[in-house]
């Protein structure tokens, strides 16, 4: 099977006619909830998501088709459970909006001694990078969690070079009718422990402009998405020009 061939559930996912205006998630959070949440649970993230979740990082990196000197954006960093996965000759930047999950990373970083990855604290809706500056940007298990999913997709398209690739690894809202009900329900009790469990796939690729080449279901249970995108010369999405930030250092 080709690496971009489109899986059987994308057409359904991408033909929901009021995927553009409805909600995203029946749970709204904000910024300052976030941050706490991550606060809270930076001591046992790698416990509590660390294995169970691994294979998808893993094919998640597969993905990315990763060049030496490609320079690559994780948006979400975390506690740097990625940091060791990636090739030495490549220039990796992270970034999360909470300070305890980067002291854990930053010490992971040079306890594993890894040269080649740096970590900042900076809102994954706010990137303060220029245009184009990535050839990767890759948010792993973040996109749920975030006040404005559709906002970050926005920040991650801008600083992608065209031609780059976008890899998005989430927990969305099943497919199923029976599970999607029970996800609404769980998902305002799922946020306190760092993800809302009933994102609507369609609804965010749909506002987000973003259009996938690959859909495939990831870890066991195969409840996670990793959704592949590249950006197109023109960029995927029109409303994402502006003015370049200057470069964060």
């Amino acid at each position: 099977m080709a690496l971009f061939e489109r899986k059987s559930d994308s057409p359904e996912i991408l033909a929901s006619r009021d995927a553009a205006t409805r909600a995203l998630s029946v749970t709204a959070v904000e910024t300052d909830f976030v941050a706490g949440v991550y606060e809270k649970i930076a001591n046992v993230y790698d416990l509590t998501f660390g294995p169970t979740l691994h294979p998808g990082r893993v094919q998640a990196l597969q993905r990315m088709r990763i060049h030496p000197g490609d320079r690559i954006l994780e948006v979400g960093v975390g506690t740097g459970i990625n940091a060791p996965l990636y090739p030495k000759d490549v220039q990796v930047v992270g970034i999360d909006l909470s300070a305890s999950m980067l002291e854990r990373a930053r010490d992971r970083i040079a306890r594993k001694g890894v040269k080649n990855m740096r970590v900042l604290e900076m809102d994954a809706a706010d990137i303060k990078f220029p245009d184009n500056a990535f050839d990767i940007v890759y948010a792993p298990y973040v996109i749920s969690v975030v006040p404005d999913p559709v906002a970050v997709a926005r920040e991650m398209v801008r600083v992608c070079k065209p031609g780059g690739r976008i890899v998005i690894l989430n927990h969305f809202r099943s497919a199923n009718r029976l599970v999607a009900r029970l996800d609404r329900l769980i998902s305002p009790f799922t946020v306190h422990i760092g993800f809302t469990a009933d994102l609507d796939l369609p609804a965010f690729l749909a506002q987000a402009s973003l259009e996938p080449l690959s859909i495939e279901k990831v870890n066991i249970p195969r409840i996670w998405s990793l959704v592949t995108c590249v950006k197109s010369d023109a960029g995927l999405m029109s409303s994402v020009s502006g003015p370049a930030e200057p470069s964060a250092s």
